[in-house]
């Protein structure tokens, strides 16, 4: 069978000709760039340096556009926002060594998270690679040896050929099921040297399909068709498989109860009367599911936050779909299914036979009021008036990143997201500083939508600087920070741990970040959570970026019993 990436196109006369004669004056830096451009990129995120400028003067002859962060981290999480948003791979431009370093924990996030990120350093020039002359600035020992255990791939070339082919690879590494950071790292001297070769005309780049087992989508199709109690977990490779309406299929067709991972929000509809929306979190919760004799995991591994800290135990049959290899029955035991969601879901619709149970709905009711029940029992009034005011502001197709703040976690199990692949945050890997970079990435992707930031005033001052990126592309983003004078989560577990905080430690001198904003050109309002509602719309409907600052301490929801963790161990 031929496939039609395996057929060799003739080359046109006019493009021999080209290729016979380049244009003169193009440099390793030029290779890059066109062959993003010929892979199909757009857009490309970073921060020059000194290794790195031969890209960058590339850069400057191209179309590409370029938006600038101020730092390489922050870069990072723009371009996982990006590739986020447009499922494609986001470029980011380095520099070596510290520029590189400063970039991991971004990369980090965009693996928990399967974002596709296409990272490309430079290196120090070829002559100290390998052991060679010692002294380069900002020399590493083995640079790419920093990054294998954070992306999916590295990728190191060492002469100008390598260039076009080991960027077509990296691509199609970042954007094969499960979507992924990788790394590319070029030595200066290839970067700077004027190239012969001809320009690059076009990407051979074709992400590798992710099919599953015929073999075990017949098992697990016997198995939920002939199921009593069936339900479904939802995680984010749903959303990054773009599967949302396969699940809703699916589920409506077994008459399935769904709960969304917090990396999962907006994978299935939150009104739907067999959504059990996100409270994770909770014990009747992990009861519903444990009881489930049918469990299919579709696009989680199951992780801590997935399995209330790990205290669920599910009693019946599991079925995992997950394209990471390493999650695959990594926290339990199941009939492991190694493919992409989409094609899994796609499988399951086509052999798997209709089945009625009209007791789903109301046990899907009745576990809601329980939870309602709970928390309207914890006097928490304050916090559901603020998350409230803040889905009553936001566009329903509006994208929103949350920061590991008090009302992020609320926003986990409680924030309708009302469309898939619109709700995001750190949760993956749980760094501070995402949601406002992000924010930006997401809305040099599509600048026709409002986007939302939401931080804490900790968190906040991990991204000030990039209100001058903000301010110098005219984004499109509003930034809400919850200003409760420090380290609000971290306040509370070092409470209920010891009985007193270290103040030092979780209470913050901070700025007026309203008059901070103005200081960068970019207006800013100071709210209360009577007036937020209004605030945060009115931003949000102007132009260009906007900070609003809101002055309120939140507290988080407690836990069912003793022994269920109240939160990720993050600050905000």
């Amino acid at each position: 069978m031929t496939h039609d990436h395996d057929l060799v196109l003739r080359p046109t006369q006019a493009q021999i000709s080209a290729a016979l004669n380049p244009p003169p004056g193009r440099n390793g830096g030029d290779l890059v760039v066109e062959t993003l451009a010929g892979l199909g990129a757009t857009t490309v995120f970073g921060l020059p340096g000194q290794h790195a400028l031969g890209m960058f003067d590339a850069l400057r002859r191209s179309d590409l556009r370029y938006i600038g962060l101020r730092v390489e981290n922050n870069a990072g999480f723009a371009a996982d926002a990006y590739g986020r948003i447009t499922g494609e791979a986001a470029p980011l431009l380095l520099s070596t060594g510290p520029g590189a370093l400063t970039s991991l924990a971004a990369l980090q996030e965009a693996a928990s998270a399967s974002a596709p990120v296409l990272a490309i350093s430079s290196q120090i020039p070829t002559a100290g690679l390998g052991g060679g002359r010692h002294g380069y600035l900002h020399e590493l020992p083995d640079q790419s040896a920093s990054f294998r255990g954070v992306v999916k791939s590295v990728h190191t070339v060492r002469s100008q050929s390598q260039i076009p082919s080991a960027i077509a690879e990296a691509w199609t590494s970042a954007l094969s099921a499960p979507h992924g950071p990788v790394w590319v790292e070029i030595p200066q001297d290839v970067l700077l040297a004027e190239t012969a070769i001809p320009v690059v005309t076009g990407g051979d780049a074709f992400p590798e399909e992710l099919p599953p087992r015929p073999e075990l989508t017949a098992v697990a199709a016997h198995l939920l068709s002939h199921a009593t109690r069936p339900a479904i977990i939802a995680g984010g490779g749903v959303v990054r498989a773009d599967a949302s309406g396969k699940l809703r299929k699916l589920a409506e067709r077994l008459s399935a109860p769904v709960v969304t991972t917090y990396g999962g929000k907006g994978a299935f509809p939150w009104t739907h009367p067999l959504s059990l929306q996100s409270w994770l979190e909770d014990r009747h919760t992990t009861d519903f599911l444990e009881d489930a004799d049918v469990l299919l995991v579709v696009g989680s591994g199951l992780g801590e936050l997935s399995s209330n800290y790990h205290m669920f135990k599910p009693r019946g049959r599991v079925i995992q779909i997950e394209a990471d290899l390493g999650k695959l029955e990594s926290n339990h035991p199941a009939l492991g299914i190694h493919a992409d969601a989409r094609l899994a879901l796609q499988a399951l619709l086509e052999t798997v036979e209709p089945r009625e149970d009209e007791t789903a709905p109301e046990r899907v009711r009745e576990l809601l009021a329980r939870v309602r029940e709970r928390i309207a029992s914890q006097e928490l009034t304050l916090e559901q008036e603020v998350l409230a005011s803040v889905r009553k502001a936001l566009p329903a197709d509006a994208p929103s990143f949350w920061d590991m703040t008090i009302l992020s976690y609320w926003a986990w199990a409680a924030f309708d997201a009302r469309r898939p692949n619109t709700m995001h945050s750190a949760q993956g890997a749980g760094g501070l500083g995402y949601a406002f970079p992000a924010a930006l990435g997401a809305s040099a992707a599509d600048p026709t939508r409002p986007v939302l930031a939401v931080s804490g005033d900790g968190g906040a001052l991990y991204s000030i600087a990039e209100l001058a990126t903000a301010r110098q592309y005219a984004l499109n983003v509003t930034w809400l920070i919850i200003d409760d004078g420090g380290y609000g989560i971290l306040r509370e577990y070092m409470t209920d741990a010891f009985g007193e905080t270290m103040a030092t430690a979780t209470e913050l001198t901070r700025p007026d970040y309203v008059a901070l904003a103005e200081s960068f050109g970019v207006p800013g309002v100071r709210t209360s959570p009577e007036t937020l509602s209004d605030d945060l719309a009115k931003a949000l409907a102007s132009p260009g970026p906007s900070v609003v600052v809101l002055p309120v301490v939140l507290r988080m929801f407690a836990p069912t019993h003793l022994g269920y963790g109240t939160g990720p161990e993050a600050a905000g």
